[in-house]
């Protein structure tokens, strides 16, 4: 499955920060570029065995982007998404700059602690009518 000019963005679906950080891309997603699934959905599950080779357990944690038919993970793809929302959020961007493996630990860290310091819901996030037609 492969959208045009658009990134899509697997998240743990039963994750509150993850549900909050959905919320805070729908509203800043000015330029209309991003769809979303959680990452235990079947559509994700689907887009995932595209890229079996390049997955790592571990790095399926809490959230995913899927852009030009590539797949980044972890603090790459927060970053990544970060750039394309309004100002100024983009301009976090800059901390591309650190090397990936100092980004990833910190991101490593609250990760694994998500559930512990934001809670999880019992069910996946469902859409309201507004933004249906974001997510797969």
């Amino acid at each position: 499955m492969r959208i045009q000019n658009k990134y899509i963005i697997l998240f743990d679906g039963i994750c509150n920060l993850c549900d909050s950080s959905v919320n805070f891309i729908l509203k800043k997603d000015i330029k209309n570029i991003f769809l979303f699934a959680s990452l235990q959905s079947d559509v994700a599950k689907k887009l995932l065995l595209q890229f079996n080779s390049k997955i790592n357990k571990n790095n399926l944690n809490s959230i995913v982007l899927i852009k030009d038919n590539k797949i980044y993970f972890k603090s790459s793809a927060a970053l990544i998404i970060a750039k394309e929302l309004s100002f100024p959020y983009n301009l976090s961007y800059i901390f591309i700059l650190i090397p990936k493996f100092s980004r990833n630990f910190i991101y490593d860290i609250i990760a694994k602690n998500r559930y512990k310091w934001f809670g999880k819901n019992n069910t996946c996030k469902i859409p309201t009518k507004e933004t249906q037609n974001k997510f797969l």
